[in-house]
């Protein structure tokens, strides 16, 4: 495909203002002042996932914990939680600008809230994955609560889980990026793809796309990787 790309704008097939060739868009970010400003910019971006991730995935955990072990709390807080999760995630910018204005603090709200459904729904799934003959034997037993939920529970909830982690990393890249490029001020890659479409470079903008999915694929990565070695049974089980 790159040397398709490569004929394509070398022979003049594809021309104009807005035609760029992979050779630029390599160079950029290393030799253009203007494309130097992209590792800043993704810096900005991960402080922003790390933190917003960190919080919206403890705050789902508990939340999916909860209402999968409690049948009270699942009663109250479950309904109003899917609820939630059919809006359109872009649909809750509008609202938390209201409420945070157009600052870091609807940024990281923003995605926190990205993370957080995936790792909810997925812990509530998985606290139900406790298969029945397991549960009848830990009741039988008199086995501890905490030591059922150590020793059967999380075992049983942990590949769903996972899949929820590998989920809401995406999506709180997806977020933080969207939250940037909507919001517009600061720095990010969002922001930063913003700035190159409006002053047309092509250049700038295929970096950032890029960036984009280089990320995505290394988050999905070092996900795996940290499942892997955290808990390799899970492999082996799959």
């Amino acid at each position: 495909m790159i040397l398709l790309w490569i004929a394509a704008v070398a022979s003049g097939i594809w021309s104009g203002p807005l035609a760029v060739s992979p050779v630029d868009v390599a160079l950029a970010p290393f030799l253009d002042p203007n494309g130097r400003q992209a590792w800043e910019a993704l810096a900005q971006s991960l402080a922003r996932v790390a933190t917003g991730g960190v919080l919206g995935g403890l705050l789902g955990l508990a939340a999916g914990a909860l209402c999968g072990l409690s049948r009270s709390a699942g009663r109250a807080l479950s309904p109003p939680l899917h609820a939630a999760r059919q809006v359109a995630l872009f649909a809750w910018i509008p609202l938390l600008t209201a409420w945070f204005g157009n600052g870091e603090a609807t940024k990281i709200a923003f995605t926190t809230l990205s993370c957080f459904f995936p790792i909810f729904l997925a812990t509530e799934r998985g606290m139900h994955d406790v298969p029945p003959r397991l549960a009848e034997v830990g009741h039988a037993l008199a086995v501890r609560r905490r030591t059922r939920l150590l020793r059967l529970v999380l075992p049983s909830a942990l590949p769903s889980i996972r899949i929820g982690v590998d989920v809401a990393l995406i999506s709180a890249w997806i977020g933080t990026v969207g939250a940037e490029y909507a919001i517009g001020n600061g720095r990010g890659v969002g922001s930063f793809l913003a700035s190159a479409r409006d002053q047309f470079r092509m250049d700038l903008v295929a970096v950032g796309v890029i960036v984009l999915a280089g990320v995505g694929v290394s988050l999905h990565a070092l996900s795996r990787v940290a499942f892997n070695r955290m808990f390799p049974w899970l492999e082996a089980s799959r």
